[in-house]
């Protein structure tokens, strides 16, 4: 878990100011039509690319190819919203394993060029026996970064002092700038590893061939 989140981070640093920029550029872009489809389909594959070792072009969000399958995207998109919701009416639990078993579908969809149903089912297979590597790593990473945040918050926020306030404010926004690059970079460390069959050994520097548990 501590290996992906480190690897993560590696990728995150690396790609940092390329993340950033295809965020923004992302959410300038939102209110486009038919635009924004493509740019939504090009940030689900961000996992993939940065899987790939490269300096991304955040550019890339404005290629044309990201366009070509909208309709089997949006049918994607609607059996994982579907199927998760459901899920999540069985108490919750069923939910949140569904949408790690198919947290990968997105990204395979898009790198190797696969359909809704077939995208889904090797998600659900790659993620089998890694779930919890999954959850440790991704899931709870978030939480532990909005604990920090209110924490600081709470800190310089005592004592009414402004200048303190201030300080407070834009460190929880350098925290917030970092969460972005940070997250996706964990995403292609998780993707990177379960679908080339090589997972980070906790315990040594070394990557070992993952088995099934």
């Amino acid at each position: 878990m501590l290996a992906t989140i480190q690897d993560g981070l590696r990728i995150a640093l690396v790609n940092f100011l390329s993340l950033i920029a295809a965020t923004i550029l992302y959410i300038l872009t939102i209110w486009i039509p038919y635009l924004n489809v493509g740019t939504t389909i090009a940030m689900s594959s961000l996992p993939a690319e940065l899987a790939k070792g490269k300096v991304i072009n955040p550019l890339f969000i404005f290629e044309g190819k990201y366009r070509r399958n909208i309709g089997e995207y949006f049918i994607l998109i609607a059996l994982m919203t579907l199927g998760i919701y459901v899920g999540f009416t069985f108490l919750i639990i069923p939910g949140i394993v569904i949408s790690i078993a198919w947290s990968l579908a997105a990204p395979l969809f898009v790198d190797k060029d696969k359909g809704a149903l077939e995208a889904l089912r090797e998600s659900n297979t790659l993620t089998y026996g890694n779930k919890w590597r999954i959850f440790g790593a991704e899931f709870l990473l978030g939480p532990v970064i909005n604990l920090i945040v209110i924490l600081v918050i709470v800190l310089t926020h005592m004592g009414d002092v402004q200048a303190l306030e201030v300080i407070g404010n834009i460190i929880v926004g350098l925290i917030i700038l970092f969460t972005i690059p940070a997250l996706y970079g964990v995403e292609a460390s998780i993707y990177k590893q379960l679908t080339s069959g090589e997972i980070i050994d906790e315990e040594t520097p070394t990557i070992n061939v993952a088995e099934e548990s």
